[in-house]
Parts: structure tokens; sequence; C-alpha cells
């Protein structure tokens, strides 16, 4: 089966690579990727420390997403020597004061209320795990079961993946190499009446046709004419500034490896940051939360990261600052992604709205996108996570997952 993937972010990229595994045919479309909302990803994969208050529907797909991890890094790795950043490295969740820390125990709470694993850490203890923090900081938590990946060298390592001949032997039933089209597509239209085939045309001009299409373009979803025009999603830009840092030649004392080796999430003044240390003495400083319609960054936030990662961290101050970026992030009413058919459209499944956990959820959207897309059997667990990502779910027409999976198009 010919499949095509418009955007190729993280999303639709992890799609068709389980695609492809899958022995199917993959043209992915996209003029630049990676390098969208991914592009200014941190890439801390943290169901545990990323989580809010009243967001009880989505603590499990972020804890389904993180068990996938471990496998779908092992089986990259044997299909490209390209570095990929998974890093199991822990999370700290540290106070800058102690109204900060009554604060992070609140969160802490909630983690112990739906079974996450977190334990308290004194001052004295985070001075001895981590000598480059503020020795003012009044305490925090553990949790060690949250990781890291860097998305830009994941993304890498997934175009490497998609392009390469792989061995049948390593990799049996896989397709063939995927086509990735630096164009933009602009339009999905049904070949014929029944939806066996699409037509997919791009900005250039070009028609494109497939047998199913996987719309993993973020907001770009709003833009798009065709099927999915009656069909409109609740999507909103929510913009994000980050910070990137790199330790100047010289800087370290002997012995020591960087400013922080765990990964460290931080409320300082109330506000939140995060410090995401990278091996190559890179760190990233991120990432605001705002809705202000400024594409550009936000000078105020970047003040207000530095000011918060320097009281956290003081080395941060005599490292290098070498790129800020603001991206746009995809987000729905209730943080949780949209991934389903297109209603009166059984070739064109939908997967977006990942707001800021695209990175963490990538491997579980990819799979259920690629299960969606072929019609794969559902078992009951994944119906139920599929339920909750229902795109129908605001308005008329929500059904099962398994029902709406068994009334598509045939495989």
């Amino acid at each position: 089966m010919h499949i095509g993937v418009v955007g190729a972010g993280v999303v639709g990229l992890q799609t068709a690579w389980q695609l492809r595994l899958r022995g199917h045919r993959v043209t992915i479309f996209d003029p630049k990727p990676g390098h969208g909302a991914t592009r200014a990803a941190a890439g801390m994969l943290a169901p545990i420390s990323e989580v809010q208050f009243g967001q009880d529907k989505l603590y499990p797909l972020m804890l389904a997403a993180l068990r996938e991890y471990p496998e779908h890094i092992a089986r990259l790795a044997r299909a490209t020597d390209r570095p990929h950043g998974y890093l199991e490295n822990g999370t700290l969740l540290v106070a800058g004061d102690r109204a900060d820390l009554t604060r992070v125990a609140d969160h802490a709470r909630v983690h112990a209320e739906h079974g996450m694993h977190t334990r308290p850490i004194s001052q004295q203890r985070l001075r001895e795990a981590e000598p480059g923090l503020n020795p003012r900081l009044a305490g925090g938590y553990e949790v060690p079961t949250d990781h890291q990946i860097d998305p830009r060298l994941l993304v890498g390592a997934l175009q490497d993946a998609l392009s390469a001949e792989l061995d049948p032997g390593d990799f049996p039933g896989v397709g063939p190499a995927a086509v990735s089209r630096e164009e933009t597509v602009v339009r999905i239209d049904e070949s014929d009446g029944d939806g066996a085939t699409q037509d997919l045309t791009t900005a250039e001009g070009r028609v494109h046709r497939v047998d199913r299409v996987l719309v993993a373009c973020g907001l770009g979803y709003r833009s798009l004419g065709g099927v999915t025009e009656g069909f409109p999603l609740d999507l909103r830009a929510v913009h994000g500034d980050v910070l990137r840092l790199r330790l100047r030649e010289g800087y370290l004392a002997p012995g020591e490896r960087h400013v922080v080796t765990a990964t460290v999430r931080a409320t300082v003044l109330g506000r939140q940051v995060y410090l995401v240390p990278r091996a190559d003495g890179g760190l990233v400083v991120g990432a605001s939360v705002r809705e202000d319609g400024l594409s550009g960054v936000n000078a105020g936030c970047v003040q207000e990261l530095l000011e918060d990662a320097v009281t956290v961290a003081p080395g941060v101050r005599d490292m290098e600052l070498v790129e800020t970026m603001a991206r746009a992030r995809p987000g729905t009413p209730d943080d949780i992604p949209y991934l389903g058919h297109v209603p009166d459209a059984p070739g064109v499944v939908v997967s977006t709205g990942y707001s800021r956990h695209g990175i963490l959820l990538s491997p579980l959207g990819a799979r259920l996108g690629a299960a969606l897309l072929t019609h794969e059997p559902l078992g009951d667990d994944d119906a139920r996570l599929l339920e909750t990502m229902d795109p129908t779910r605001f308005g008329e027409g929500a059904g099962p997952a398994r029902e709406r999976l068994a009334g598509g198009i045939p495989a």
C-alpha cells in the first residue's frame, strides 16, 4: 500500500517509520522537514514532571508512550548508526524558595494519587547529586523514571532509517525506502467515489496519488483544502521560547561533566523553567507558554528564562548563548492530541494537536496512527487510548474507536 504522510515533524516521521516497518511504501511531504515545533523541542520524556492539574485523561497516554520508548530506540538503533540522544538520566523537580516548594509538593501529591513514583530530596542531597545547583534551593523531588531525547538527533536518525536500504533479515517484511518531497500539500481529495485512493495537491502544482493519507502537519491542518474542510478542528497556536547554551572551553573543573547532569525542572517565583543537559556540552533552557500571537522570540520571556535558570544553576551565567527560538505548538482545548479518521474520508487519518508533549507521545501516536491507516486489529488498551484522542470528541459523531475502525475501508 502507498501511504502519503503530510508533515515531517516528529509525529509524521515516527508514523512513516512504523509504516515502513509494516511493509508499506511511504512518501513524506514537507517543505522543511523537522523545522517546525519539533526543532524547538527540548525532548523531555517526562510523563510525571510534565503533568498539570486536571489532566487525568492525559496521564495514561503519557505513561503508555514512555513505556514504548526503549523498544522504539532499540529498533531505530538497528537501522542506523546516527545518534538519537536518548538518555535515561532522570529528572529533578526543585523549588527556588519555600513558597515554590509548597507548589512542587502539591504537584507531587497529584503524582502520588495517580501511582506515579517520586521521592523527596533534601537540600543536602541536592548539593551532593548536583553540585552545580544553587545551594539555596529549598529542596524538591526526584523522578528517576523521567528521561530525555534530543529531538534534532532523533529526526536525523529517523530520516536515515527511512531512507536506508534495510536488511530483510533484520527487518522482516520491511517496505522500500521512503521518499521525501519538500513540497507543501494544500489539498486532499478522494480520487474516486469509494475513497480507496487519494489525490494530494501541492502548492507547487503537482498532484500525487496515494492509497491512504496521514495528516500530521500540526497547525497546518487548518489551511488544508478538500476532505478536511468539512471537519474543522479546534487548534490554537501555543508559542514557546527556548534557549540553547553551550559550555565554554575550559570552563569545567577537572572531574565535572556539566553544569547539571540530570534534567532539572524548577519552580522559581511561581514560574516554571527547565534545564536539559546534552552530552555534547549543550544546555536547553525553556520554555515559555504564551498565546499572544507573536511568532518571533519574546524578549521578556528570554529575560525570565535566563534569570530563573541562573537562580537554579549559577554556572549558566557564564555559558555561551548560541540560540533563541520560538515555535508554535498545536494546542487543543484539553491538551490531548487528535488521532483518528476524518469523518466521511475513511482513507485519511489526522494526527495533530500534541501541544507540549509531541516528542514524548510520538511513538505511541505513530504506532496507533499506523494501525488506523492499515486497519490492524485493536486491543482493548489501545482502543481506550484512541477513544481519549478521538478527533470528534468535541462535536457530534464521536463513537467507540473499535467500531469506527471496523467501519473503515478494507485493508
